[in-house]
């Protein structure tokens, strides 16, 4: 996504207008420069790729657009990366602790080097030259990292990021929004509530699978402290959104005034006919690294129980439970497993909550024994659920466990 200072909005009375790039020839061009010139950049250091940057941008009007262009880049396609013969804080704290015993001067800091180079030699058990020691004492800082890996996507890829990244901008100061997930296949509401859960946001939901779902969800400036990085995590919904069929949205925000310096409001509006494409992959997404390795190691566990990802949306007051699995055995049994991992007070409370009242009684629900649940109000006597207690990882023998004792 695009910092502030590089998002473009315009304001027609209070409707706010992101800055969208038409895919004529000379955006194009100017896309298909920024790709080649980091593409040329590689094995290179990212101060001299900001160089090159700087010069490309000249003194034309839009460099902010050349600006924004190049920061996805930066940020969603390149790799730098730490290239050095020797640890670059060791090698500071030693070059400064030597060269404090003696008179600035080239020639101490020669003499400096040298000794240090042979320290390690003697140390490391191999040949450490001075141009070495000079080569890796900074090679940790930003601007002398190397861009050891660039992804080149297409021009037409990369127009699609910027168009999606300034709409996503939008949302950094939403007091909150309403989105209308009209009737659509059942998986695609799956993978956008999945979605809403690993970004933990805040969200009323009213409606049923057959009819459709109204969301609404508080923003970042409807708290009692304006978080950043909670309005950044309703700007990564939209990009999930975007695969649902059929829907629309609403926001209302409140936008710093450039002019004025007050706070003024703001509306936006969107729905599926906008032409934003999403990067994110339209299949199935884990909640967590936690649940990707519960499923790594469940394949390989020797059992006739067969873990399933898909599983039905069970309806509550104001909002949606989707357990995390199901495992099914071949005479027909099957249970419903939550993972419960770490997450913030409110959540765990809202969790159990959502659990009591599920109704069902044949939800195992897995928790980290790291959680401290009674800080978080949270009795464990009042879960209707079989509960699974888990350590650093989720072990499949935990869950089987508790199915053999059913």
């Amino acid at each position: 996504m695009l910092p502030t200072e590089l998002l473009i909005h315009r304001f027609n009375g209070e409707e706010i207008a992101p800055k969208r790039l038409e895919f004529d020839a000379k955006v194009l061009a100017i896309a298909e420069d920024l790709i080649t010139l980091f593409q040329e950049a590689r094995n290179g250091t990212r101060g001299a790729l900001n160089r090159q940057l700087q010069e490309l941008e000249g003194e034309e009007t839009d460099y902010r657009v050349k600006r924004g262009l190049a920061h996805l880049l930066n940020s969603s396609f390149s790799t730098f990366e730490t290239v050095s013969p020797l640890d670059p804080p060791m090698l500071r704290e030693r070059v400064f602790a030597l060269s404090a015993q003696s008179v600035p001067s080239a020639q101490a800091t020669q003499m400096t080097i040298e000794k240090i180079a042979n320290d390690l030699g003697q140390e490391l058990d191999r040949e450490v030259l001075p141009e070495q020691v000079k080569a890796g004492l900074y090679a940790d800082l930003p601007e002398n990292q190397i861009l050891t890996s660039f992804e080149a996507p297409t021009p037409e890829a990369l127009l699609h990021r910027y168009n999606l990244s300034q709409v996503q901008g939008v949302f950094y100061r939403a007091s909150h929004l309403v989105i209308n997930a009209h009737r659509n296949d059942p998986g695609q509401y799956k993978l956008l509530f999945r979605y809403m859960k690993l970004f933990q946001l805040m969200t009323y939901i009213e409606g049923d699978a057959d009819h459709g779902f109204t969301l609404t969800i508080d923003g970042p400036t409807s708290l009692f402290k304006p978080s950043t990085r909670y309005g950044l995590a309703i700007a990564k919904l939209l990009p999930a959104l975007l695969h649902v069929t059929r829907w629309s949205l609403a926001a209302e925000l409140q936008i710093n005034d450039s002019y004025s310096g007050q706070k003024r409001q703001g509306r936006f509006a969107l729905d599926s006919e906008c032409g934003l494409v999403s990067h994110y992959p339209p299949g199935k997404t884990y909640d967590s690294l936690l649940e990707a390795g519960f499923v790594d190691r469940w394949n390989k566990a020797k059992t006739e129980w067969r873990l399933e990802r898909e599983v039905d949306l069970i309806p509550i007051p104001g909002s949606v439970m989707i357990p995390d699995f199901r495992v099914v055995h071949p005479d027909g049994r099957s249970f419903l497993v939550e993972i419960v991992g770490y997450w913030r007070p409110e959540y765990l409370r809202k969790k159990f909550s959502q659990v009591r009242q599920s109704g069902r009684d044949d939800l195992i629900l897995a928790v980290s024994e790291r959680l401290n649940l009674e800080n978080a109000g949270v009795k464990i006597s009042d879960t209707p659920a079989r509960i699974v207690w888990f350590k650093d990882q989720l072990l499949p023998k935990a869950i089987l466990q508790v199915l053999e004792n059913v």
